[in-house]
Order: C-alpha cells, then sequence, then structure tokens
C-alpha cells in the first residue's frame, strides 16, 4: 500500500492500494500489448485510485502504448531484469536465483529500490499470455520473484489466462511447486490445465473485454498476418504457402489487408509477396493500435498470430488459423478453435492448400460467457476479500470452467 497526504499524526492519510502487474508489454506485440491493456482498463473501471505498477521487460515503450489506460499506471522491469540476472537458463537455476535476491536485495543491489517496491504491494498479479514456457526458461523466474515477494508483502497472488506449453519437462514439479504459493492460478488452454491439475481452466484474459472493431464500409474481404520468428520456416517458406492460398481463393491484392502484429517482424513475409500483391493495404502495428483492427463480420483472415486470431473473430470474421510451430502455436490456435471461433487449423509444417473457410467467428453467447468467466477470475483476484476462517481453506479459485458446463 501507499500513503498520500499529510505525514504528521494530525490527519489520517488515504490509503491507496497497490496493484503490480507482471507481462511483456512494450516490446511491442499486439497480444501483449492487448492483455495489458485489457487489466489496465478493468483496474481503471473498478480502481481509478490505486496506483498500477507493471512490470515489463520494455517499461519505457510501455509506458507510451498504455499510458493513458489508468491515471495512475506507471512502469518498471525489476523482476525482468533478475531474471536476466540469473546465473543461467536453468529454470531452477533461475528460480533460486530470483527468489534470493528477493529475499536479500544485497545480492542485486541496483535493484534494490524496485525489489523495496515489491514488500509493499496489495495484489502480485502475473497477467496472462504464453511467455511462460519452455520458449523463454528464464521467465519462471517471473513466477518465482512473485511468490518470494508475496511472503514479505502478503499480498494477493494470481496468474490468470496462461499458456504454459511447451514447459522445460525438468522444471513441472518447480512450476507446481511455486504455483501452490498463488491465490488464483487460471490458465487458457486444456494442454495447461493438465500441466497444473486443479487449476481453473477458463481462457485468455482478452475475453474480459475484447477489442470493439473500428466500423468501416471499405474493410477488406480478406486479411493477412504471417509471422516469421517462432519456427522453423524461412520467410520464402511461408510466402509460397500463402501465395498458394491467395492464388487456390482467386483473391485480388484489391481485396486484401495486411496487417502487422509485431514491427518490422510481420514485414518479411509480405515483403517477399510484394510485388504479386501490389495494391494490397498495409495497417502497421502503430495503426492498429490507435484506431483498432480492420476487422468486419464476412471476412477471411489468413493468420499465425492468436490474439488476431481471437479479435478477428470476436468481431465476426472467419478465418485459416496457420500454426507455424507445432509445439507451441498449434496449443495456441485449437483452444480458440474448440471454444467456437469458426477458423480452420493448418499446420505450416503439413502444407497443403485448404478450402476457403466458412465460420462466423465466435457466437455472442460464446462471448458473453466467457466475459462472464474472466470476471468471475477478475473479482477473484482484485474483488473485496471476506474475513479469514477460522480454518484456513485451500488458496485456489473455485469456478466452474466453460468445459464443465452442459450444453
Amino acid at each position: 500500500m501507499t500513503h498520500d497526504g499529510s505525514a504528521d499524526g494530525r490527519n489520517d492519510p488515504p490509503v491507496r492500494a497497490c496493484h503490480y502487474l507482471i507481462g511483456p508489454s512494450g516490446f511491442p506485440n499486439y497480444g501483449d500489448e492487448l492483455i495489458a491493456a485489457t487489466w489496465l482498463r478493468y483496474l481503471a473501471r473498478t480502481d481509478p485510485e490505486a496506483d498500477v505498477w507493471l512490470d515489463t521487460h520494455s517499461p519505457g515503450p510501455a509506458q507510451l502504448l498504455l499510458n493513458d489506460l489508468h491515471p495512475r499506471l506507471r512502469c518498471t522491469d525489476t523482476l525482468w531484469r533478475l531474471c536476466g540476472e540469473a546465473p543461467s537458463d536453468d529454470p531452477w537455476e533461475v528460480a533460486g536465483w530470483v527468489q534470493s535476491a528477493v529475499d536479500d536485495p544485497g545480492l542485486a543491489p541496483r535493484w534494490d529500490a524496485g525489489i523495496d517496491l515489491l514488500g509493499r504491494t496489495d495484489v502480485l498479479h502475473l497477467i496472462g499470455g504464453g511467455y511462460l514456457n519452455a520458449l523463454w526458461p528464464r521467465h519462471i523466474g517471473l513466477i518465482a520473484g512473485a511468490a518470494a515477494a508475496a511472503r514479505r508483502s502478503g499480498a494477493r497472488t494470481a496468474m490468470t489466462g496462461q499458456g504454459l506449453t511447451p514447459f522445460p519437462p525438468g522444471a513441472v514439479d518447480l512450476l507446481r511447486s511455486l504455483t501452490d504459493r498463488f491465490d488464483v492460478v487460471d490458465v487458457r488452454d486444456d494442454p495447461s490445465s493438465e500441466l497444473l491439475p486443479g487449476v481453473v481452466r477458463t481462457c485468455d484474459d482478452v475475453f474480459l473485454d475484447p477489442p470493439v472493431p473500428t466500423p468501416s464500409a471499405q474493410a477488406r474481404e480478406f486479411v493477412l498476418c504471417i509471422q516469421s520468428d517462432i519456427g522453423a520456416f524461412e520467410p520464402s517458406t511461408l510466402a509460397a504457402q500463402v501465395l498458394g492460398l491467395l492464388r487456390a481463393w482467386e483473391v485480388h491484392p484489391e481485396q486484401l489487408a495486411i496487417v502487422e502484429g509485431i514491427p518490422r517482424i510481420d514485414r518479411a513475409v509480405p515483403a517477399l509477396l510484394e510485388h504479386e500483391i501490389a495494391g494490397a493495404e498495409f495497417h502497421p502495428f502503430r495503426d492498429i493500435w490507435r484506431t483498432g483492427l480492420p476487422s468486419a463480420p464476412g471476412q477471411t483472415w489468413i493468420s499465425s498470430r492468436y490474439h488476431l486470431h481471437l479479435a478477428a473473430a470476436a468481431a465476426g470474421a472467419t478465418g485459416l488459423a496457420v500454426s507455424v510451430s507445432r509445439g507451441y502455436y498449434t496449443t495456441k490456435h485449437r483452444s480458440l478453435i474448440d471454444l467456437g471461433s469458426g477458423w480452420t487449423s493448418f499446420d505450416a509444417e503439413a502444407g497443403g492448400t485448404p478450402d476457403r473457410p466458412t465460420g462466423t467467428g465466435f457466437p455472442p453467447h460464446v462471448l458473453r460467457r466467457c466475459r462472464d468467466l474472466k470476471l468471475s477470475v477478475a473479482e477473484a483476484v482484485y474483488g473485496r476479500q471476506a474475513a479469514a476462517p477460522a480454518q484456513p481453506a485451500p488458496r485456489r479459485l473455485t469456478l466452474r470452467s466453460w468445459r464443465t458446463r452442459s450444453s
């Protein structure tokens, strides 16, 4: 908690809650920024007077991108710095080092002020995403650091909307031990719930407040976003697959929009197609962040980006969910298809030329159900806490997953 006002004892200064969010914002990446924005908007509605910190690897860009979403947002990078200072990439060494540094700031004196702040929080919240897995083994230190900080502050601890697979096999028991120390643990897909038996499985955090599409009479019929940063495919291989699809579906450049989820990275494949799709409309990250996605009902998307799949399907668009990494993106896209996005899964490694999808995006009742589930999670994290019972209850959120509901 933080205090404002007089310190002379004559007046009781107002006490502000201190909410400490942890996530990979500011790179920028459309999905990661969208998750952070979702929680900041929620807190702006429910707790606008609270101090809100966002611990991220890129605090400067994150502050500029997200600054207007909560009146008391500030960004730092303490836990991410500590993860980077660990002696190796081994998850066990990272988790041990970060916990030791939080317990004894003298081990990491450059971040003493940030570690001190960690010990004065009311909520420590690892916001959702797919950043806690084997692709980035050092990130387990974020979980470990939050758990260690909560021992000092007594803060409520939460992990929400997490996609945890693939996870380093030798660190699964470590993950389970760390998450046992959290009050709220919520994952977004079945493989993650199998990794942590007994936790809540809802859906992605963005379902709490999906982006509203920008109305446009000129929205193009087809939209493309293909990345080249994860997976074993060269941009030229992906470009060949995309061109084959566009030709098979008889897509003319004047019907096509290209969306950039990560600046520059998502330009590599379209750049190779530049002369084949002259006349296509390009939407850089800057524009979609400021004015929204060019999504509309009836569109057909070709996207390897998970959160573009989610947002477009929420707007009533169908599409082809392209998996460029079987162990990572297949799980992500499958979770949305199983929810009812109406999209078709396409394995880039298997290749082929699938038919044009015919879905209509998420049905309204699915969006309502997902929002209700995420609202229950949000209230479990930030809602008022009842008086503690005489016998402490297990520190685990209890919700019914959408998959357990009868239809």
